[in-house]
C-alpha cells in the first residue's frame, strides 16, 4: 500500500537522530554514474524495489515500464515487490549496506525521504532532473516533495526523488442512498452539514470513519485548511511560521470533529476503527459518504455494487494530497545510470495514460488519452486542486512521530477523554518538540 495520505513511513525521532549519525556514504563514482538520456545495458541488471499490487494502477503502468525498459536499453530488471513496512522499518539500515537495490519506491515527506536525504543515503538527482527534463514536467507544487535541503525539509534544495503520479483525498458518495433517501450530493460546507443531518434523522450514520489510522486526521487536516490560506500551509509544513495550534485554523477542526461526533454523524466506535473497516463499510453500502485519499478509487471501482460518485471537500480551495510516492535511488546504487533512464520511461506518455485508465493519477498523462469514464472524472479533479494550487500534503508529514501523535489525540476527543482544547494543546506540544528535534530549535 501507499502513504495512504497520511505518512505512514514515520520513523521514531530517536530512531532517526540514531541513523542520521551514520550518514550515507558514496560507493564512489563511476561510469555507471553518468546521467544520459541514452545508456548501454546489456549484461547488466537493474534492482528495482516497490510496494504497489500488482493490480493497482501504479502496479500495472510499472510492469509495462520494466518490458519497455527491458526492450529499450538491453538490460535485465531484477524486480521485488516489498512490503510497505518492510521497506520503512529497514530502508536506513538496508541502504547505508551493500544490500541497497539500483532504485526504489519510497514514501516522501520530511519524516521519509527527507530523513534519508539528510542522512545522505540518497543519491542528489539534480543533473538528471534538468538532463531528462522532469523539472519541466512536472509543476511547482509536484516537485515540492522531490526536494530537500539539508535538514531534510521539502519544498526546497536538491532533487532526492522523482514522483510520477499524485494522489489526494476527495469526497466519495453512495449516489444510491443520496437518491433513495432524496437527499442532494452536497456542493456547500452548508449543503454538507445538511446531508449529514437528513440521514442521521433516518437512522443512517453518514461517514464511515476510522481514528485508529488515517482517515479521521485527513478529515480534521481538510477542516483546518478550510479556514486556512496558503501561508498557513507552508508555516505548517515547513516551519516558515510558528504553527499556533489554539488558532481559528486547527480550533476549528477539532471542535467540529466533537460536534459532528456528537451529532451522530461520526460513530463513537471509529475510536477502534482503522481505514480498511471504514472503507470497506462504505464498499459494503452501509454509510453514504467516506472521506479518504484516491488510492480508494480502483478498488472501490472493482468492489463496490452500486452508483458512486467523487468530489472535492465542498467549498474548500485546499486539500489533503500531493505528488505520489517517490522513485528513489540510493547513494550506494550500482546502476545509477539505469536507474534514472527507468525512472524516464515511467514518466513517458504510454507509461502514463496506462496508469490514468487503470485509475491512478498520472501527472503527465494525455486528457483525451483517458478514455475511462471514471477515470477522466478522478483526474479532473486532482486537475482542478493542482491548477488552483490546493495540493495541501499531510497532516503528519511535519515530523517522524506526529502520525501516531495525531491518532491517539483524536481517539482521545472521540471517546471523550479530553476536550477539544486539551487536545489542541496536547497535539501543538507534540508537534513543537518534533518540529524543534529536526531543525535544532532554530
Amino acid at each position: 500500500m501507499r502513504s495512504k495520505g497520511l505518512a505512514l513511513g514515520a520513523i521514531a525521532a530517536a530512531t532517526a537522530l540514531v541513523l542520521s549519525a551514520c550518514g550515507g556514504s558514496s560507493s564512489g563514482s563511476s561510469a555507471h554514474d553518468k546521467v544520459s538520456t541514452t545508456v548501454d545495458g546489456k549484461g547488466r541488471t537493474l534492482t528495482l524495489w516497490d510496494y504497489e499490487d500488482d493490480t493497482s494502477a501504479m502496479g500495472v503502468a510499472w510492469k509495462a515500464a520494466i518490458k519497455k525498459f527491458e526492450e529499450e536499453t538491453g538490460a535485465k530488471v531484477a524486480f521485488e515487490n516489498k512490503a510497505f513496512e518492510q521497506i520503512r522499518t529497514t530502508a536506513s539500515q538496508v541502504l547505508n549496506s551493500d544490500e541497497a537495490p539500483d532504485i526504489l519506491e519510497y514514501n516522501k515527506g520530511n519524516a521519509t525521504a527527507g530523513l534519508l536525504a539528510s542522512q545522505g543515503l540518497l543519491t542528489n538527482l539534480d543533473e538528471a532532473a534538468t538532463t531528462f527534463g522532469w523539472d519541466k514536467k512536472l509543476s511547482t507544487s509536484l516537485q515540492t516533495t522531490a526536494r530537500y535541503d539539508d535538514k531534510g525539509v521539502m519544498g526546497s534544495g536538491s532533487w532526492y526523488g522523482v514522483p510520477n503520479y499524485g494522489e489526494y483525498v476527495e469526497f466519495y458518495y453512495n449516489a444510491d442512498l443520496f437518491k433513495k433517501n432524496n437527499i442532494k450530493i452536497p456542493t456547500t460546507a452548508d449543503e454538507l452539514e445538511q446531508a449529514m443531518a437528513a440521514f442521521k434523522a433516518k437512522g443512517i450514520t453518514p461517514l464511515a470513519e476510522s481514528a485508529a489510522e488515517y482517515p479521521l486526521g485527513q478529515l480534521w487536516y481538510q477542516l483546518a485548511l478550510s479556514k486556512a490560506d496558503r501561508s498557513w500551509v507552508d508555516g505548517y509544513q515547513t516551519y516558515k511560521t510558528k504553527t499556533d495550534f489554539s488558532g481559528p485554523e486547527i480550533s476549528y477542526a477539532t471542535q467540529t470533529i466533537k460536534d459532528w461526533e456528537d451529532k451522530g454523524y461520526i460513530s463513537k466506535d471509529a475510536t477502534g476503527q482503522k481505514a480498511e473497516d471504514a472503507g470497506v463499510s462504505f464498499i459494503n453500502g452501509k454509510a453514504p459518504m467516506f472521506f479518504s485519499g484516491s488510492w480508494w478509487y480502483g478498488r472501490f471501482v472493482d468492489e463496490a455494487k452500486f452508483n458512486w460518485t467523487t468530489g472535492l471537500f465542498p467549498g474548500a480551495t485546499m486539500s489533503p494530497g500531493s505528488s505520489g510516492n517517490l522513485w528513489v535511488v540510493p547513494t550506494k546504487a550500482e546502476n545509477k545510470d539505469l536507474a534514472y533512464k527507468f525512472i524516464d520511461i515511467t514518466m513517458s506518455p504510454e507509461i502514463q495514460n496506462l496508469m490514468g485508465n487503470h485509475g491512478g493519477v498520472p501527472v503527465t498523462a494525455d486528457p483525451a488519452a483517458i478514455t475511462d469514464a471514471k477515470s477522466k472524472e478522478l483526474i479532473a479533479n486532482f486537475n482542478k486542486l493542482t491548477g488552483q494550487d490546493g495540493l495541501a500534503f499531510y497532516p503528519d508529514w511535519p515530523t517522524p512521530t506526529f502520525y501516531d501523535q495525531l491518532n491517539a489525540g483524536l481517539q482521545e476527543l472521540l471517546n471523550g477523554s479530553k476536550s477539544p482544547a486539551d487536545v489542541d494543546k496536547e497535539l501543538g506540544q507534540e508537534y513543537q518538540d518534533g518540529v524543534d528535534t529536526i531543525t535544532g530549535g532554530a
